[in-house]
């Protein structure tokens, strides 16, 4: 009896362990449902330039240093206005103050800073759409320095105004590269494609065209080249009929 009953025990852990095996093959492949990735590019120019620059002054009077900062402000405004830069594109941010010091050492040791002046510092930021004329100032800036002008330029970030037409329209792409993709499928499996179960957006990226730039889990946007590559991909999944 002892024999019979360990026969039916171990049957019935076999049998148990088929079916537990086969719900869990069934749950991880369910019939009749096909997912695929779908992907949707795009080339443009950037119609919108941010160009950013700096000019300072030090003096050991603090008088002094704003009247002459103050001075270099309307030489920079002058300038750009005369390369055809609208005024109302041209903003100055608030004047930046700071004491300059330096040590001072005897034998290696520390013995205290003298005053050297006070540094004021002011940047001046252009938005435009007209890209190429501020392109072509951001790298003739040096010309102030032939009017006393110590002016720092930093590299323009170029946007697009029309993104969020573009996004729309990669998604309409991804989208329907990715049903092309599922009705080739369908059709090598010898089903037909029938509803929609689901669709997720991918990460939309931004990169300079031609430049080599990775894309990014969290979303690449660039803003250093002028010329771009919008892309995006699109997660659906079919039932099969």
């Amino acid at each position: 009896m002892k024999f019979i009953g360990a026969l039916i025990f171990s049957v019935a852990i076999v049998i148990a362990a088929y079916f537990l095996g086969h719900a869990y093959v069934s749950r991880a492949n369910p019939d009749g449902v096909i997912s695929v990735t779908g992907a949707g590019s795009e080339n443009f120019t950037s119609d919108l330039i941010v160009w950013e620059g700096t000019f300072s002054r030090m003096n050991q009077n603090l008088e002094q240093a704003y009247n002459q900062l103050n001075r270099d402000k309307e030489t920079v405004r002058q300038y750009l206005l005369g390369k055809g830069i609208k005024d109302d594109n041209i903003v100055f941010n608030s004047v930046n103050t700071m004491e300059q010091r330096e040590n001072q050492y005897q034998n290696g040791n520390y013995v205290g800073s003298y005053f050297k002046g006070y540094e004021l510092t002011q940047s001046v930021k252009i938005e435009s759409n007209d890209v190429e004329n501020i392109e072509q100032v951001s790298r003739e800036i040096t010309e102030l320095l032939n009017k006393g002008v110590q002016f720092n330029s930093q590299p323009p970030r170029y946007y697009y105004s029309k993104l969020a037409d573009l996004k729309l329209a990669m998604i309409s792409k991804a989208t329907e590269d990715a049903r092309l993709r599922a009705e080739k499928i369908a059709e090598n499996s010898g089903g037909k494609l029938g509803e929609l179960k689901s669709a997720n957006m991918g990460v939309f990226q931004i990169t300079g065209q031609n430049s080599g730039e990775d894309f990014s889990w969290s979303g690449a946007y660039n803003t250093n080249d002028k010329k771009k590559t919008a892309s995006i991909t699109m997660r659906l999944e079919y039932e099969i009929d």
